[in-house]
């Protein structure tokens, strides 16, 4: 790494330089007439820069700022730049060093933001060269090759003159291969804040520290007590971790005098990862999680960090307001959704963090407002709208930036942070140079905006929602300067919403056509809302048969505020399938509640009862249900004496239950039955259970038949009476005539049986061999078989497969 110029062993001396460049000059000066002569060169050619393609108007050699320390010096420092230069040509360069050129300070912002766009581009002859002293010298740069320099310069060798913003330029000279003169081949320009002495008025700033993430949590939870929740992926525990997105921002964060805008989702995910939590892994597998003690020690830390600070609670899991004002307010139901979220917003804090939240802020996505985004923010009770000052722009009257709070009628104040300083951080400063650009730029922004005008104003920082490490380091690196700074104090968002409005600043919202349309690609379209209102409905329709509502009611209210999370812009596949598997699980639970199917029945009489059968396979009872049994041919078969007969039901969890039913036909014949189950405000509840009964009416056939035999029987019996009596007589006045008597009773008693043979009479009374009364189609209604889809009114959980074909049922 090379050093300043005057390090002793690492390049020639100053004086032995100006020797050198001046036998140059001398040895040049008879070739400057023939050079007058010749053609003007090139741009290209000018600047060194043949050759090297697209970098043309960026130089051959690539020169990065890796760091300016302090970020805004006092009097009595010294800053020092350290940073690298590569030769991007294909050609060596050679006699290269790297200077450093003070220009003249800014007078507006938007010098500031130019300097800014311009930072690397040529020529770069803008301000005066510092002394040679202060530079750092390389006798050679390869191609591809970087080489690393390091610069201090005392603050009063500088010779800065007031206060203000200046820009400082890195270049890098040298001489091409070829060439023998020198040329600035490079360049990167930053910027130095000089204030040196407390203004009359500090600027008070306000900084917003976001702590957002996506969404993490499903709507499944486990049948335990404890409900173990199942997480999507372990992507938060990779946050929260040591070095992780989350951990960086905590860490960082509490450093700070911020405002912390905090999501609960993120604290209520925390919290039950520290719990125990599961993965899905597949459609119907989950393995336990392992960073409960990484999810514990997170809360503890942030615990800290927030006590005696000022937090905003964000509505739970961050709702997109623009996506709900424009695609959700005409399907019923979204509006209350936003409200749900809002209100377990301050419970969801001060139960995790014991801390009390200010709920009065929304937020829009990037501070894009129009009428209808400033009515959905403020419909469920918050009276202040973080806008950002390039949607809520100033007119041309105004020459400063106004302070941060202004009413916009309706009760409602419009809090705008300032565009140029929110959106600082934003692209990729995973770089060092970038970073430190930033860095640079933001406070040169600031001692800008402070230098406008000497009057008290209130500004705010509203950084992107969700940072990325690298860009938290750099934020937090500005912001702790800053808050070192002469120009700047601190001051909560309270304060700044509360602040005086400045009575020349904009009021109006713009119009809705003035929306920024890469934004409106981005939101939740209508169908997501309509998706959100049907899976609400099925939830409001099932929690009402549970005894424990809450097991159910809370995880899928919070899985339904997730899916219209901002988080999802830019993920449409993510958010729809997020939607989809709540849907699904929910589907999947209302099933664990229904009839069991029943196969055809028969009634072989007038009167019968018919049982039904409800299944729960939930962990916990239902109730509130009332069955419904209903007969599409009231004419042929009634229920209850009517055309339908409901019965109310209970089933314990893990348990099925039947109800028999009174039914009566009138005529033989096929009639279709209907049990459906439905919640007591009437609402049906599952599928129907749809079968045939079928009537056979024999009974009176067959009591006809038996009474007939009786009858005979009766008749047979009195005949052979008769005659026994009479051959009694005769032997006693007869007794010689006995065998006579004998074959005449013989002859009556097989006159009876053929009496009887030609009545229909079964051959074999009862009592005698033969087979049982059964066969002849009479059942007593005593032996009649239970059905197979009978049971105790609550049994334990037993097959849902329907009952057997051809179910008799009881008369």
């Amino acid at each position: 790494m090379a050093e300043a110029a005057d390090t002793p062993g690492m390049t020639p001396s100053p004086a032995r330089r100006w020797l050198r460049r001046t036998g140059a000059l001398l040895v040049g000066a008879p070739l400057l007439a023939g050079l007058l002569q010749l053609p003007a060169p090139s741009a290209a050619q000018a600047t060194g820069r043949e050759g090297v393609g697209e970098t043309a108007d960026k130089g051959s050699v690539a020169v990065s700022v890796d760091s300016l320390t302090p970020s805004a010096p006092a009097e009595g420092d010294t800053v020092t730049i350290s940073g690298s230069v590569t030769n991007r040509g294909t050609k060596k360069v050679t006699d290269a060093h790297v200077n450093l050129r003070l220009g003249s300070a800014l007078s507006t912002r938007s010098a500031v933001a130019d300097t800014a766009r311009h930072a690397d581009e040529l020529p770069a002859y803008d301000g005066r060269e510092l002394d040679d002293a202060y530079s750092a010298e390389f006798a050679e740069l390869s191609p591809g090759v970087a080489e690393h320099f390091t610069i201090s310069v005392p603050v009063d060798k500088l010779n800065l003159d007031d206060e203000g913003v200046y820009p400082l330029g890195v270049t890098l000279s040298g001489r091409p291969s070829a060439q023998s003169w020198d040329q600035t081949l490079g360049v990167q320009r930053t910027f130095l804040p000089w204030q040196p002495d407390e203004p009359d008025t500090r600027t008070r700033t306000t900084v917003l520290w976001p702590l957002v993430s996506t969404v993490h949590m499903t709507a499944e939870t486990g049948s335990n007590e404890e409900q173990t929740p199942i997480f999507l992926d372990d992507d938060l525990a990779t946050e929260i971790s040591p070095g992780g997105r989350l951990d960086q921002l905590l860490s960082l964060g509490k450093e700070l005098d911020v405002t912390w805008v905090i999501d609960p989702d993120l604290l209520a995910s925390v919290d039950a990862m520290a719990g125990g939590y599961r993965l899905r892994t597949g459609e119907d597998t989950t393995t336990p999680g392992s960073h409960q003690a990484v999810a514990k020690e997170w809360l503890a830390r942030l615990q800290q960090a927030v006590a005696g600070k000022e937090v905003v609670a964000l509505p739970f899991a961050d709702p997109d307001l623009a996506s709900l004002a424009h695609n959700g307010t005409n399907v019923t139901g979204s509006l209350s959704q936003l409200k749900a979220a809002t209100d377990v917003a301050a419970t969801t804090v001060q139960t995790v963090l014991h801390v009390t939240p200010s709920t009065d802020f929304a937020w829009p996505v990037q501070g894009a407002v129009d009428p209808s985004i400033v009515k959905v923010a403020t419909s469920a009770g918050a009276d202040k709208v973080i806008a950002r000052s390039d949607s809520l722009k100033e007119t041309d009257e105004l020459s400063y930036t106004p302070s941060a709070a202004r009413p916009i009628g309706g009760g409602t104040t419009a809090v705008v942070a300032d565009y140029r300083l929110s959106t600082a951080f934003e692209g990729d400063l995973t770089r060092a140079s970038a970073s430190t650009l930033a860095v640079q730029q933001f406070l040169a922004q600031s001692l800008a905006l402070g230098q406008q005008v000497n009057k008290q104003r209130s500004i705010v920082v509203a950084p992107q929602r969700m940072l990325t490490a690298a860009q938290a380091r750099a934020m937090a690196e500005a912001v702790s300067a800053l808050q070192g700074s002469t120009w700047s104090q601190a001051q909560g968002l309270v304060a700044a919403g509360a602040a005086k409005p400045d009575p020349k600043a904009t009021r109006r919202v713009p119009s809705g056509s003035s929306y920024p349309s890469a934004l409106r690609k981005r939101e939740l379209p209508r169908a997501a809302f309509q998706e959100i209102a049907a899976t609400q409905d099925k939830l409001d329709n099932f929690k009402v048969i549970l005894t424990d509502q809450s097991r159910v009611v809370t995880p899928f209210g919070r899985a339904i505020n997730r899916e219209m999370s901002a988080s999802w812009r830019g993920r449409p596949t993510e958010a729809v399938g997020y939607r989809a598997s709540v849907r699904s699980y929910l589907a999947t639970l209302t099933g664990q509640v229904r009839l069991i199917d029943k196969s055809d029945t028969k009634l072989s009489g007038r009167s019968a009862t018919i049982p039904v059968t409800v299944q729960n396979n939930l962990v916990q009872g239902v109730d509130h249900l009332v069955l419904r049994l209903s007969s599409t041919n009231p004419t042929r078969l009634e229920i209850a004496g009517k055309d339908y007969d409901e019965q109310p039901i209970a089933v314990a969890g893990g348990h099925n239950a039947s109800v028999k039913f009174t039914t009566s036909a009138n005529t033989n014949g096929q009639t279709t039955v209907v049990a459906q189950l439905y919640t007591q405000d009437g609402q049906p509840y599952g599928a129907p259970v749809t079968f045939d009964v079928k009537v056979t009416e024999i009974t009176a056939t067959v009591m006809l038949v038996i009474g007939g035999g009786v009858l005979l029987l009766v008749l047979a019996g009195f005949r052979m009476y008769s005659q026994r009596k009479r051959a009694a007589a005769r032997e006693a006045a007869e007794p010689d005539e006995t065998d006579e008597a004998g074959e005449a009773d013989g002859a009556a008693e097989d006159g009876a049986e053929a009496a009887a043979e030609n009545s229909g009479e079964p051959e074999n009374p009862a009592g005698s061999d033969g087979p049982p009364a059964e066969e002849s189609g009479v059942r007593s209604g005593a032996d009649e078989p239970e059905q197979p889809s009978d049971g105790t009114p609550d049994t334990a959980t037993e097959s849902a497969d329907p009952s057997g074909t051809g179910e008799r049922v009881d008369r």
